[in-house]
């Protein structure tokens, strides 16, 4: 079992409820220095997390909570975030309760090894799984290993631009994400890189074909409608057209010497769907040069890790 997952995903493999279940597996979960998974209930006004188990209690008191909270460094908010989700821990001691088993769980212990043998070991251009947390206009929140968060902000999600970060993604959707540097001891991260260059997304598309699409921007000289999270295309200004409704459209032309798709709007329709799955074309390993841009065009799209 990968130790530094985010969290959640630990939660329900047969390692962790082997684990969980009983005094037994605790005990030698605590002599191992095992990561394990458990959902918390409620945090207490002392903001305690307090932790379902199949075999007992399980609390994690508040400066166990997250790296940081004792220093000051992180808000409360982490903990109170975290009821009715998974968290990651550490038993630190075992005992009992009034007759029931209750244990002593950390979760700053399960972060400051993944910290010190997981994250602090990343490249610029290493790839690696995420998980969303949360989103905000300028970027969204995610979860790199055992609840360490860091960002992706809104211009590093796709080279298809979005008005919000839930254009693209919701939360505890997993995801892949590429670092792109480090300041101030937090990982940068970025997004685009992973879901392919222009020719790469255009060749699923031939002249000819209607297909379905998002209305991304309407500006005085056309309609921007996203083909695929790194592709849109251009169509002619239509009356009555927004952004985040849905269309369909017919491919007039594909110029991968400009890298244009021009489109002809065969209907507008409004559509309340979750963002559709991500197609990435990179979710391993390690990126040093990425071009998006194809051979000749004027505007040059590439990052340098």
């Amino acid at each position: 079992m990968n130790r530094y997952r985010p969290e959640g995903e630990l939660l329900n493999t047969e390692e962790n409820l082997r684990y969980i279940s009983s005094f037994e597996g605790m005990l030698e979960a605590m002599e191992q220095g095992a990561i394990l998974e458990g959902k918390a209930l409620l945090c207490t006004g002392g903001h305690d997390l307090i932790v379902s188990l199949p075999c007992g209690k399980g609390i994690i008191e508040r400066e166990e909570g997250a790296l940081g909270i004792k220093e000051g460094t992180t808000r409360d908010i982490a903990l109170i975030s975290r009821v009715g989700k998974a968290v990651c821990f550490k038993v630190i001691s075992a005992d009992t309760e009034e007759g029931e088993p209750c244990f002593r769980l950390s979760r700053r212990a399960a972060q400051q090894e993944c910290s010190e043998r997981y994250i602090s070991r990343l490249r610029s251009g290493d790839v690696i799984p995420a998980r969303v947390t949360h989103l905000e206009r300028f970027g969204c929140f995610v979860d790199i290993g055992c609840g360490i968060p860091s960002l992706i902000p809104i211009d590093a999600i796709s080279v298809s631009r979005i008005s919000h970060p839930n254009d693209r993604f919701y939360n505890g959707q997993s995801i892949y994400a590429a670092v792109r540097g480090f300041e101030g001891g937090r990982v940068l991260l970025t997004h685009k890189e992973l879901l392919g260059t222009w020719l790469q997304n255009a060749s699923r598309f031939e002249v000819g074909q209607t297909v379905g699409g998002i209305v991304r921007s309407v500006e005085d000289y056309g309609i921007f409608v996203e083909l695929a999270a790194n592709l849109a295309g251009l169509a002619e200004k239509r009356d009555n057209v927004r952004p985040g409704q849905g269309a369909s459209v017919f491919i007039k032309a594909v110029i991968p010497e400009k890298m244009k798709v021009k489109l002809i709007i065969v209907d507008i329709f409004d559509t309340a769907d979750l963002p559709s799955a991500t197609d990435y074309y990179i979710t391993e390993g390690h990126i040093s040069r990425w071009v998006y841009s194809t051979e000749g065009a004027g505007k040059r799209i590439e990052t340098e890790f």
